[in-house]
C-alpha cells in the first residue's frame, strides 16, 4: 500500500473529485482527515471506508470561507498529536458568467474558497509537516486556470491563483522537504458539470483527444501519485488530467 500509515487531510471530501480521493487514499493505507461541508455525507463517507477499507477516519464540517473555521479545524487536528503527510486542497466551487454581470459576492465566494482556503489551510499546517520535515500537498486547479474559457474570467483566475501559490510556496518549501505541486483536471464527471447543458457537454466531450470524460478516479490516481513516495523527487509541478483536451 503507496500511503501506508500516512496521514492526510482532504478538504471538499464529501463529493466528487474530494470524494475519490479519499477512497483510494483509504485503500492505499493513509489515515484520514476529511473536510467539507455536509456533515451527512462525510458521516456517510467515513461509515464506508471505515467499513470497506478498515481505515482511519475522522471529519471535520468546515466551512473554507471562513478563517476562523479553518483555525478551528487544524486547532483539532493539533489535539490528537499528529504529524501529517500529505495535504489535498481540493475543495472548490465554480460559477459561470461574463465579467460584464459576475457579481461581487460571487467574486468573493468564488475566492474565499477556491484560494484563500488553499493558502490559510497550507499555512496553518505547516507545523504539522515540520514534526518530520517530509511532506506533500497537493492543490487542485483546474485546466481553466491554465488556458482559460469564455465566461468562465473569475473562476479561471481563481484557479490560476492557485498554480502561482503552488510555483511560489513549492520553492519555499522545498529546503524542508515538503513537496508542492497542482493538478489541473480537465472536463470530469461531478456534480459541476451534470448541470450543463446538453450542447455545451458535447462541445467539451469533441473537444478531448481520448473522446471520453474524465471520472474522479482519474484525479485521484494523480493525486496518488503526487501523495506518494514515488513522486519523492517532484515540486513545483502543475499536472494536466485532461484527457488531451483542447479548449
Amino acid at each position: 500500500m503507496l500511503l501506508h500509515n500516512k496521514t492526510a487531510i482532504i478538504t471538499g471530501a464529501s463529493r466528487g473529485i474530494g470524494k475519490a480521493i479519499a477512497e483510494v487514499f483509504a485503500q492505499n493505507g493513509a489515515n484520514l482527515y476529511l473536510i467539507a461541508r455536509d456533515e451527512e455525507k462525510l458521516e456517510a463517507l467515513k461509515a464506508s471506508l471505515e467499513k470497506n477499507y478498515k481505515a482511519q477516519v475522522s471529519i471535520l464540517p468546515t466551512d473554507l470561507r471562513s478563517i476562523g473555521a479553518i483555525k478551528e479545524a487544524v486547532n483539532a487536528i493539533k489535539k490528537d498529536k499528529v504529524s501529517l503527510d500529505i495535504l489535498v486542497n481540493n475543495a472548490g466551487v465554480m460559477a459561470d458568467a461574463v465579467l460584464q454581470v459576475i457579481k461581487p459576492e460571487t467574486v468573493q465566494d468564488l475566492f474565499a474558497t477556491n484560494v484563500y482556503s488553499v493558502l490559510y489551510l497550507t499555512q496553518m499546517t505547516l507545523p504539522l509537516f515540520l514534526k518530520k520535515r517530509k511532506g506533500s500537498v497537493i492543490n487542485i486547479s483546474s485546466i481553466i486556470g491554465t488556458h482559460g474559457n469564455i465566461g468562465q474570467s473569475v473562476y479561471g483566475a481563481s484557479k490560476s491563483a492557485v498554480i502561482g501559490f503552488t510555483l511560489s510556496v513549492s520553492k519555499e518549501l522545498a529546503p524542508l522537504n515538503i513537496r508542492v505541486n497542482a493538478l489541473a483536471p480537465g472536463f470530469i464527471d461531478t456534480d459541476m458539470i451534470k448541470k450543463v447543458d446538453d450542447r455545451f457537454y458535447r462541445k467539451n466531450k469533441e473537444s478531448i483527444g481520448m473522446q471520453r470524460i474524465g471520472k474522479p478516479e482519474d484525479v485521484a490516481n494523480a493525486a496518488l501519485f503526487l501523495a506518494s513516495d514515488l513522486s519523492e523527487y517532484i515540486t513545483g509541478q502543475v499536472i494536466g488530467v485532461d484527457g488531451g483536451m483542447i479548449i
